[in-house]
């Protein structure tokens, strides 16, 4: 690996970018409410398209709506490196999430054009669609088409809880482009992303070394009973669908305390009919499952599904439960973590290895070119959440080691 040039980022710059970006869809709270393929994912993706065109960089889009934008490199016969992650939030999401991998990219390049300096290969900037899943479901739906995970089909059949399609979502706010999926290709991605837990901050480290993913499963489950009046109903002649999704999640929290480190989450339910004087008829939640190994969430998913199960019989109720999305545990390219490595020792910065408790777009990417990711820390561990935060110090220097990252790679092509 050759020895990366001394290029430095600029930290003003990227931090005013956070936060004019930050205005599409902004929250009273200060943070941002930007789902996938809305009116304010519309805004920020010409944001992004028109900053990145005013680069000189060429933007192309595919029918998922994945955005590339690519720069010239000195040789004409590789493909590009890709650094990037999403432009999406969560509907109470933060200012951070996803954002910064983006806009760090962005900043990365910004720098080289600044210096004059010109890579070996091509770089490019991807926003991948979809990324957070709370809009569509699964999430990464963008990225997992581009990888082969889903076909280009089922990523824009995946519908909202309105039955609103992604299509016809990408299609209202135009950018179903109309590059066929995965025609861009790229030799290799490099994500920045903040590390959406505590162990960086805890550990007083300002980079993490991403080694892979843990593995996730989701699953959603349908809890039926009998709607029935609250004030003439006797409790013994109940069939309480809310009462029985209530001891199912405490029986998936007992899964997760038993399987430690992986983590078991309910964070989605609906409950129906919802009215203040009628037993509950039929609840809707949704399962999530993490581990580092993929046998062990093989194992929770067994456990959790006969507790169900047993629950459900026990209380005369109905289940139908089935896995919507599985994504097995993800080990990144070892050259590029030395990149990352190196990039964060040339920067003077600390550094870990870690491993992702959080699903990214690279953990799919990884399936078909190398790949990897970089984290800095946010303030509690936080994420998810209007109160998200990162100083402008770490998200500085993430980008700092992103470029040094690309550097490294790039130096063996020269």
């Amino acid at each position: 690996m050759a020895a990366a040039p001394n290029l430095v980022i600029n930290p003003t710059r990227l931090w005013d970018t956070l936060m004019q970006t930050a205005q599409y869809g902004a929250t009273a709270k200060g943070g941002i409410r930007r789902l996938a393929a809305s009116e304010e994912d519309r805004q920020v993706r010409d944001w992004f398209k028109n900053a990145c065109e005013a680069l000189g960089c060429t933007v192309q889009i595919d029918t998922c709506g994945n955005m590339f934008a690519t720069r010239p490199g000195r040789r004409t016969d590789l493909l590009p490196i890709a650094l990037g992650s999403h432009l999406d939030t969560q509907p109470t999401g933060g200012k951070f999430d996803g954002v910064l991998g983006v806009l760090a990219a962005l900043e990365a390049l910004r720098t080289l054009i600044d210096m004059g300096y010109e890579t070996n290969a091509p770089v490019m900037i991807v926003n991948w669609t979809n990324e957070e899943g709370a809009r569509f479901a699964p999430a990464m739906l963008g990225s997992g088409a581009y990888a082969g995970i889903f076909t280009e089909e089922a990523a824009h059949a995946a519908a909202d809880r309105e039955g609103t399609t992604l299509q016809s979502a990408l299609s209202t706010i135009g950018y179903v482009g109309p590059e066929p999926v995965a025609t861009q290709r790229f030799q290799a991605l490099f994500e920045l992303h903040i590390e959406q837990g505590p162990i960086l901050e805890a550990d007083n480290k300002t980079i993490g070394v991403v080694t892979g993913v843990q593995g996730i499963s989701w699953f959603e489950v349908t809890v039926n009973g009998q709607e029935a009046h609250t004030g003439a109903t006797p409790m013994h002649l109940r069939r309480n669908a809310l009462l029985g999704a209530a001891r199912m999640i405490e029986a998936i929290n007992t899964v997760g305390l038993a399987h430690v480190p992986g983590v078991a989450s309910v964070g989605l339910l609906e409950n129906r009919p919802n009215s203040r004087n009628v037993v509950p008829g039929e609840v809707f939640f949704t399962i999530d499952l993490r581990h580092p190994d993929a046998t062990i969430l093989t194992q929770m998913e067994q456990a959790c599904q006969s507790a169900l199960s047993d629950i459900a019989t026990a209380m005369n109720l109905d289940i139908d439960q089935h896995r919507a999305w599985h994504s097995p545990p993800v080990l990144f390219s070892p050259a590029m973590i030395a990149c990352v490595r190196q990039g964060a020792t040339q920067a003077g910065l600390p550094a870990r290895d870690i491993t992702s408790g959080a699903g990214h777009d690279a953990a799919y990417i990884a399936r078909i070119v190398p790949a990897t990711m970089i984290f800095v820390p946010c303030l509690n561990g936080v994420s998810h959440n209007e109160a998200e935060s990162a100083t402008p110090q770490d998200c500085a220097a993430g980008a700092q080691v992103l470029l040094n990252a690309l550097l490294g790679y790039d130096g063996q092509f020269g």
